[in-house]
């Protein structure tokens, strides 16, 4: 799994944080998506499926 944020289209919900915490965070700043690991371990996989689904900007693209 390869994940890719885009911080253009990510609106700063920050609901990627909550579903996926070891792989998502926030800057400080605006709260724009910070892909933490781009690729997770398989036991994250799902809720990083989760956290892209979840995303009401559509900002995070998980290729398997």
């Amino acid at each position: 799994m390869r994940i890719h944020a885009d911080q253009e289209k990510c609106c700063g919900a920050g609901s990627c944080v909550l579903a996926a915490p070891d792989v998502f965070d926030q800057r400080e700043e605006d709260g724009i998506v910070i892909v933490l690991d781009p690729e997770p371990p398989t036991a994250l996989h799902d809720a990083v499926r989760e956290a892209a689904a979840i995303c009401p900007a559509a900002a995070i693209l998980v290729t398997d």
